[in-house]
């Protein structure tokens, strides 16, 4: 089937299998590796995307479904070179380890802080509690989008 999409601020028309997830849509077809896959079942988040604003798995959404939508994946994040305050503020914080939950952690935030630019503790850690992450203990990722919304990044 024929769908027409936006991705990363590009347009796309292409040709998919009605079975084809956006996960491996992004993966395989258009060879976005960022977004990772963990289980498949929408447990973990490293999968996470934004569309229309709204974080989601990709391993749940079927490439039928992203027609007239406008999906962000983690390449989007980085603009002419530079990091996004997200990435830096991660970094700066110690809020990555084995990097694998990272990309889906990001999206989340990001998704978060496209509609709540200055967000509580608690509203940052209901934003990421689909996000599965056995490195950091959260601590350090809290405090990471925190300050990223605090513009100290």
């Amino acid at each position: 089937m024929q769908i027409e999409f936006k991705l990363n601020g590009k347009e796309y028309n292409m040709e998919v299998s009605s079975t084809l997830r956006l996960v491996d849509l992004l993966r395989e077809e258009l060879g976005l590796t960022g977004t990772k896959e963990g289980c498949g079942e929408g447990e973990c988040g490293s999968c996470t995307v934004i569309m229309n604003g709204k974080a989601v798995n990709s391993c749940l959404v079927l490439a039928l479904q992203i027609r007239g939508q406008e999906i962000l994946t983690i390449e989007a994040l980085e603009k002419d070179g530079q990091l996004d305050k997200l990435q830096h503020s991660f970094i700066q914080n110690g809020a990555v380890q084995c990097g694998y939950c990272t990309p889906g952690m990001l999206m989340s935030a990001k998704a978060l802080l496209m509609t709540n630019p200055n967000p509580t503790d608690e509203e940052i850690k209901i934003s990421i509690a689909g996000n599965l992450c056995r490195c950091t203990g959260y601590n350090k990722i809290v405090t990471a989008i925190k300050e990223a919304a605090d513009g100290k990044y």
